[in-house]
């Protein structure tokens, strides 16, 4: 029997980390994200990735940031959760 493993220690610390969200095609929805994440990492504008669906109904996006720390990465996740529209988190 394998013994449980501690998320915290999946990543080594500090890192690179891409934080990814779907969710609706309003251009509301990629400034929330971007600001979500802004409010715990710093990203330049280069590190942003938005691709529209096909229909233009929905949108993913990709901000790649550095992580000093696994409560870094806990907030960014709760702060997203609370944009309006997102559809997942990845």
């Amino acid at each position: 029997m394998s013994e449980p493993v501690n998320p915290e220690d999946l990543l080594d610390f500090p890192c690179h980390y891409t934080f990814k969200a779907v969710g609706s095609g309003a251009e509301s929805f990629a400034a929330g994200i971007s600001a979500a994440v802004g409010r715990y990492a710093l990203f330049h504008q280069d590190a942003v990735n938005i691709r529209p669906s096909g229909k233009g109904n929905y949108q993913s996006i990709s901000i790649m940031v550095r992580l000093e720390n696994y409560q870094q990465l806990t907030d960014i996740y709760a702060a997203m959760k609370e944009v309006s529209g997102v559809k997942m988190l990845l």
